[in-house]
């Protein structure tokens, strides 16, 4: 509790105060981005020492995974994207509007500033590193995931008020449905509109119902094979 009590108002005391705050808006949004990984290493350090704090950040390092988890993490959401494109051309008889994107090396930079200034180097130790494994360790995997990733979401509900970011005038609830379902098996759904509109409201695209159903459908799957993993290696015992 404390954990999310200090990041919820760290974070949204940086976010308010950004859409309004001019030359600091960005500023305030990088900090309130970094609050769950540096409340994360404040709490471990008290309740742990400096060899939890270690430990905790080695795991950034973890590089030694086996080939078939580097092809996961490449090809899931391509092959989610993929499969989204191919039902709603099978239904509606056209394919979806890909959009235009920048030159390869604007993409590139922009996801480079985007993992070093924000989401995963500011949040990943904060929520999965520490937050996940002591929301399984009370509820258990499934159920622990599910708690981490709705109140992950909610933790952005500020920059949805916020123009100029992504989720400016996005559908909220989906959003929740989208991450919760991403963070049981991470770019946003699709459902942005050309004005902003009310963030309680359910609409949102066929293309991102269907993502959110497709994401579903795989952390089911996943989390009924780690169990079922789980029980195996118990037996074996």
């Amino acid at each position: 509790l404390t954990f999310f009590a200090l990041v919820y108002l760290t974070t949204w005391v940086c976010f308010i105060a950004a859409r309004s705050a001019g030359a600091l808006k960005w500023p305030l949004l990088i900090f309130g981005s970094f609050t769950p990984s540096v409340v994360a290493v404040i709490l471990t350090a008290r309740q742990e020492g400096r060899a939890a704090v270690r430990a905790l950040l080695r795991r950034l390092l973890q590089w030694r995974v086996g080939a078939r988890w580097y092809v996961f993490a490449l090809a899931y959401m391509a092959a989610i994207k993929l499969v989204v494109a191919l039902i709603y051309r099978a239904t509606t008889g056209a394919w979806p509007a890909f959009g235009s994107y920048p030159a390869w090396y604007v993409v590139l930079v922009t996801c480079l500033a985007a993992m070093f200034l924000g989401g995963p180097l500011g949040e990943e130790i904060g929520w999965r590193g520490y937050a996940l494994p002591r929301l399984q360790q009370r509820f258990g995997m499934a159920a622990g995931s599910i708690v981490l990733g709705v109140l992950w979401a909610l933790w952005h509900w500020p920059v949805f008020f916020i123009p100029g970011l992504d989720q400016y005038g996005q559908a909220f609830v989906p959003y929740i449905l989208y991450v919760t379902a991403v963070n049981q098996t991470k770019d946003i759904v699709t459902s942005r509109t050309p004005e902003p509109g009310n963030p309680l409201a359910l609409r949102a695209t066929s293309l991102a119902w269907i993502t959110i159903a497709l994401m579903w459908l795989t952390a089911t799957y996943f989390i009924s094979a780690s169990r079922r993993m789980a029980l195996s290696s118990a037996r074996t015992l």
